[in-house]
């Protein structure tokens, strides 16, 4: 195997195993939480569970349905809607943090080494498969923080560490 496509194709896994560790945190986060947690802020200005959870859904179906061949920004994705209050019950949204995820999976799996170069658009903009890829790294991984942020805030001294314990 030539040096570009070794590249390619450990990027591919690499961004995987970012992604599936982003989702373990959050997961983590989630299963501490009683359903009330999942529609709470810790302010006016600030999201909660529920409205980070139907973003990043938004965003996972918009982004990667069709990844290779459509714009990442679907003319049919509500994003303004994705920051309106539903009070969703918490089976609803662990449905479609579920369905999102999935779809990112999918579509990464299916890509090969020789994807990683191909031009791929969000919002019009031209962008490699490799910057498009890094860019959902960065953009989860922001909200991912907020997740086990509010988390830990709302579980407060019942928190349960998602790593190493204090002191160990």
């Amino acid at each position: 195997m030539n040096q570009p496509m070794q590249l390619g194709e450990e990027f591919l896994k690499e961004s995987i195993l970012a992604f599936e560790s982003m989702k373990k945190l959050a997961d983590g986060t989630m299963s501490q939480l009683e359903d009330a947690h999942f529609h709470e802020t810790i302010d006016p200005e600030s999201n909660s569970m529920e409205l980070l959870i139907k973003h990043m859904h938004g965003n996972m179906i918009s982004r990667w349905t069709d990844f290779l061949t459509t714009d990442g920004e679907k003319p049919d994705r509500n994003r303004d809607g994705e920051f309106e209050v539903s009070r969703l019950p918490r089976a609803e949204l662990l449905r479609l943090w579920e369905e999102g995820w999935e779809l990112v999976f999918q579509t990464l799996r299916s890509l090969t080494p020789d994807d990683v170069l191909r031009i791929v658009y969000i919002r019009g903009e031209a962008h490699t498969v490799l910057k498009a890829i890094q860019r959902q790294v960065s953009h989860y991984g922001y909200h991912v923080g907020q997740i086990v942020f509010l988390g830990k805030h709302l579980k407060s001294e019942h928190w349960q560490t998602l790593s190493i314990p204090r002191k160990r």
